[in-house]
Formats: C-alpha cells, structure tokens, sequence
C-alpha cells in the first residue's frame, strides 16, 4: 500500500473569500503532495507495508529505522495525516448545532470564550506548526504541536490519546498569499469554513 494524496470534497474555489483559490491549490498539490511522495518513498525503502497513516505516526517509536530516517518519516507522515484531517473538516456555511454549543459551554463557559481561547493560542505560536482542539479521556483540550507532529503522536500511556476534533494549519504557507503578514485575520477567518456538521460526528464518534 502507497499513501495516495486524497481527493477534496471540494472545489478548490469553494472556500472563497475566507481561504484563496491558489493557496488551496498549491497547499494540497503541491504541500500535501510532497508529504505524500517522501512518506512513501521512506516506506518502500525500508520494505514498510500496509501500514495506515493514523497507525503508522501513532507507533513512531516502534519503527526499527535510523534516527535520521525516523526524523524524516515523523515530518512527512505527520504532514500527510495532518493535511488529510485538516481538509475534511472544511466546508462554507455550516453552523454549530445545540450539541456542539452545549459542549463547548461545558468544556470552555461559551463558544465565544473557545473561540477567544483557541484564537489567543494560535496568534501566539511561534513558528510553524499546528493548533488542535482535542478529545483526551472525554474532556476537551486546545493544544499546539510543532513542525508536522499530530496529537495521536507516541502517547506513552494509550488511555491518554489525544484524538483530533478540530485543526487549523499555522505553517505560513497556508495563508501567506492572501493575509501575509495579518495572521490573526486567517485565524478569525477559519470559523467561517470550518464544517460543524463534521465536528459534530467527530465529538460524538470519537
């Protein structure tokens, strides 16, 4: 099995204004792609098959290859199963629902204050990497991992996985072309093609 770069539910204009057109196109064709390319390619030289993506970064640790290679392997595998997450939970003019609402002003008094929260984290990360709001042993949690590092990334204690809800990518090449320097406009700009319907499914499923 070779990972392949998966297919968007979505034109790439279809997050217009609040996500550009061709920073969509070269963030998934060429970004996702690239992770996509060096995660196999490392795969296939160390005779690694038939592995999935959210097992394969959830046991890094158990992967007998060099530190080097191990370094490169955590980077694009990251990369490839961070974009794969980030793309599906991306769609216009959906709305949170009373059990999104409901759950939020449980975890965090509000949605506003989750909002202020996750937006005041990610405004202040430095460099390059990603903010994730996660679901650790039924509660949930803001968080920010470095680089291409995933939350499900070797947990030391399994009943301790931190499982994905939402994601939002703060590498400068995906807002660059459009915000440039205004990063906190690409922050506040999320909410608006953020699909709630699927965050819905992941709090309820997940």
């Amino acid at each position: 099995m070779t990972y392949q770069l998966p297919n968007l539910l979505y034109k790439y204009s279809d997050l217009e204004p609040f996500f550009d057109t061709k920073t969509m196109e070269i963030h998934h064709q060429k970004h996702h792609q690239n992770y996509v390319n060096n995660t196999n390619l490392i795969l296939k030289k160390n005779n690694i098959k038939n592995i999935k993506i959210k097992t394969l970064i959830s046991n890094l640790d158990k992967i007998l290859i060099s530190s080097a290679q191990k370094i490169f392997l955590r980077n694009n595998a990251g990369g490839h199963a961070n974009h794969s997450f980030f793309w599906k939970i991306l769609k216009k003019n959906t709305q949170p629902n009373d059990i999104i609402l409901n759950i939020l002003k449980n975890e965090f008094g509000s949605l506003e204050n989750f909002k202020k929260e996750f937006e005041n984290i990610a405004l202040n990360f430095f460099g390059s990497g990603w903010i994730w709001l996660v679901k650790i042993e039924n509660k949930l949690k803001i968080i920010t991992t470095i680089n291409q590092d995933n939350p499900l990334m070797n947990s030391k204690n399994h009943k301790l996985l931190k499982f994905p809800i939402i994601a939002l990518d703060l590498w400068e090449h995906s807002y660059y072309l459009k915000y440039q320097n205004q990063k906190n406009l690409y922050i506040k700009a999320f909410w608006n093609i953020l699909n709630w319907d699927k965050i819905t499914q992941l709090l309820l499923n997940t």
